[in-house]
């Protein structure tokens, strides 16, 4: 049909304790939604596979630095396809961060910290990190043409 456009809207919710052995369920989960994305031309299997370890790094941070004073709590994952946009939101209740304050990490001698960040930054079109009432928020946006 000509001049028709296609719109898909897809939304994923999950809540995790803040336990490491929840990341590979929450990475396979945006894999799959992934591979279901409509309209989608690129390689859905690269992109699943970029989303997957942005959001699993994501995760592993709000872990181990969000919730370090306290294992208690929940973090909270929303994945939101919407008009050709990916949107992941990951909200702890941890002590919380200064996204600008992260430096680059040094890609000739890297010291096994800081690539976390660096991917996600890398692999998404903007990350966005604020503090609110309900919580920390990092918020990582993908153009999906």
């Amino acid at each position: 049909m000509i001049g028709s456009y296609y719109q898909s809207e897809v939304k994923v919710e999950v809540v995790i304790p803040t336990q490491t052995r929840y990341l590979s369920l929450v990475g396979s989960i945006v894999e799959e939604v992934a591979r279901e994305i409509d309209p989608y031309s690129g390689d859905r299997e690269i992109l699943g596979y970029n989303l997957n370890l942005v959001l699993t790094e994501a995760l592993a941070n709000a872990i181990a630095h969000g919730s370090q004073h306290s294992r208690e709590g929940d973090i909270k994952i929303s994945i939101h396809v919407r008009d050709n946009e990916l949107c992941i939101r990951v909200q702890d209740k941890g002590k919380g961060f200064d996204l600008k304050s992260i430096p680059q990490p040094d890609l000739d001698n890297p010291t096994g910290g800081g690539l976390g960040l660096f991917f996600i930054k890398t692999l998404m079109d903007t990350v966005q990190y604020h503090q609110a009432k309900s919580g920390n928020i990092l918020e990582m946006r993908k153009q999906l043409r």
